[in-house]
């Protein structure tokens, strides 16, 4: 039977160490690749074949930026992840699923991590089910204080049009489109359109003081 191959992203190389050998004392699992930092995650990201990503939430001292390390990975490829963490915080654990992990497991809990692999590998059609509608219920409370005029401008953004495609397809003067531009930007805290949607792909989730720049 061919293993569930793992990718496990941690900063404390205990951890990995005593990880890595217990889960690959079971049969279908083999751990194939470890990284201490986001940089490492993302590297060895593109360059192996793996299953299943085991993220720490707290990758440095800085913050959660195992959750953003989450979200750099779903961009790079398809990855079905758990979040690993000793943060039981309620804010934590949605950014976690927001980011698009399947699972959160407190690591006191690390005996159930097999069977909890084994479930986001072979059953993960319910909980990717849950994290679209996440997703969609995010993005529709980010974009809520939105015009309809504002929010029709913003979704021609987000398929890549530029100004003036929007002022012509919308019949739209130049100065009118700024304005209405400038009050998307004010209302979603951003400086540019290609930040503002960026931050709404990413579901709001900014990178705040206690969260480290990758």
């Amino acid at each position: 039977m061919k293993p569930i191959r793992l990718l496990l992203v941690e900063d404390d190389p205990d951890w990995v160490k005593s990880m890595s050998v217990y889960l690959n004392r079971e049969e279908d699992l083999l751990v194939v690749g470890t990284a201490a930092t986001p940089e490492e995650a993302l590297r060895l990201a593109a360059s192996i074949e793996f299953d299943v990503a085991l993220l720490d939430v707290h990758l440095t001292e800085a913050g959660r930026d195992g959750i953003y390390t989450a979200l750099a990975l779903a961009e790079l490829r398809p990855v079905r992840m758990i979040m690993l963490t000793s943060d039981s915080s309620e804010r934590t654990m949605t950014d976690a699923f927001t980011a698009g992990a399947l699972h959160y497991l407190d690591k006191s809990r690390f005996k159930e991590l097999p069977q909890a692999i084994r479930g986001v590998f072979h059953h993960p059609e319910a909980m990717e089910a849950l994290l679209k509608e996440l997703r969609r219920l995010k993005r529709e409370e980010q974009l809520q204080p939105l015009t309809a005029a504002e929010r029709e401008v913003y979704e021609m953004l987000e398929e890549g049009y530029t100004h003036s495609q929007i002022e012509r397809k919308l019949y739209k003067s130049e100065s009118t489109l700024k304005n209405q531009v400038n009050k998307i930007l004010k209302k979603l805290g951003v400086r540019s359109g290609r930040e503002a949607v960026d931050k709404v792909r990413k579901s709001g989730l900014d990178k705040e003081s206690d969260i480290a720049e990758n």
